[in-house]
């Protein structure tokens, strides 16, 4: 046997039997709650910038006027992130991923998630981004 596969199996049996770190605290017990997002046909988005920290556990909640049908895309963001869930009229919904959320009339959706990769990501209303419907999610 070569001294690099020697190596390399040293190294497997090492990392098998490393005693495994419990994680720290429950993320999903008590969620941040974010700004709400206010959907208004007069004027825009009621927040157009949000701070984040990967590994915290937010809530989003996302409010519409019902004025216009609005389709609330972030495929960024929830590509990295861990969803939890989406409640709609305390109803929810356990997504296996997320693409965007729609309104066809007024209401309010809340989205329960975790950013697990850091970046800028864009969130916004197709066709709807010049009228106030663009904003940005930071995430470190």
């Amino acid at each position: 046997m070569g001294m690099r596969l020697m190596a390399v199996i040293a190294a497997i049996c090492v990392l098998a039997t490393a005693p495994l770190a419990p994680a720290a605290g429950n993320l999903t017990k008590r969620a941040e709650r974010l700004v709400p997002l206010e959907l208004n046909a007069a004027t825009g988005f009621s927040v157009k910038e949000y701070n984040l920290e990967t590994g915290v556990y937010y809530r989003w909640r996302i409010v519409s006027d019902g004025r216009e049908e609005y389709k609330l895309m972030a495929p960024e963001l929830f590509r990295n992130s861990w969803i939890d869930q989406v409640s709609i009229e305390d109803r929810e919904v356990k997504p296996m991923g997320l693409h965007a959320v729609e309104f066809d009339a007024e209401g309010e959706i809340d989205i329960w998630f975790v950013p697990i990769r850091p970046g800028d990501y864009r969130f916004y209303i197709e066709t709807m981004e010049t009228q106030g419907f663009s904003g940005v999610i930071h995430v470190r």
